[in-house]
């Protein structure tokens, strides 16, 4: 059996769990989640949420852990909510942000702006003699990595110099320069 998949979710107070037929829905103090399910079964028992297969086909097995581990983000991010930090590293880069508008300057002949979505909370952080830092702040993890990946891929982490976006406590892989 899938060791993630059995393992049951415990639900904090303060949040609610509703299941029907193919969908679970998750309401807490930061918001509300839901996601379509197929293959598994899904049950509210004694404050905890059960996900059970059906069979032992490779389809299911495969489900299993993944519907798990959806439903646990749900109810981790509307009771806690989940944070990601890209830090700048270079000569002149620059974040800023007016509302959910990010403006950077990362070393092209023109600043990128960018409009983030509503349920993402974004905030900059710039102090002198420190790297610009961009927080950002949600209840669904998966709209949060897809953000942070967007502003990533603007300037991927170089490996001579480290130059470029990348997450706070990413280790990079650097690379020797020439050598005379």
């Amino acid at each position: 059996m899938s060791r993630i998949g059995k393992n049951p979710i415990s639900i904090p107070a303060g949040v609610t769990v509703d299941v029907n037929a193919t969908t679970v829905t998750v309401k807490g103090k930061l918001g509300q989640l839901s996601q379509e399910y197929s293959g598994v079964t899904v049950k509210v028992e004694e404050g905890q949420v059960i996900v059970e297969r059906s069979s032992d086909n490779k389809e299911y097995r495969a489900k299993h852990g993944l519907y798990r581990s959806l439903i646990n983000n749900m109810i981790v991010g509307v009771s806690e909510g989940f944070t990601k930090e890209l830090e700048l590293v270079g000569v002149g880069y620059r974040a800023s942000n007016q509302g959910q508008k990010l403006d950077l300057a990362l070393g092209f002949s023109h600043n990128i702006v960018l409009e983030v979505a509503s349920e993402v909370k974004l905030e900059t952080i710039s102090e002198k003699g420190k790297n610009p830092i961009v927080k950002l702040t949600s209840h669904d993890k998966q709209l949060l990595g897809l953000v942070s990946a967007k502003i990533r891929g603007f300037r991927k982490p170089e490996p001579y110099k480290g130059k470029g976006v990348k997450f706070v406590g990413e280790v990079l892989r650097r690379k020797a320069g020439k050598s005379a």
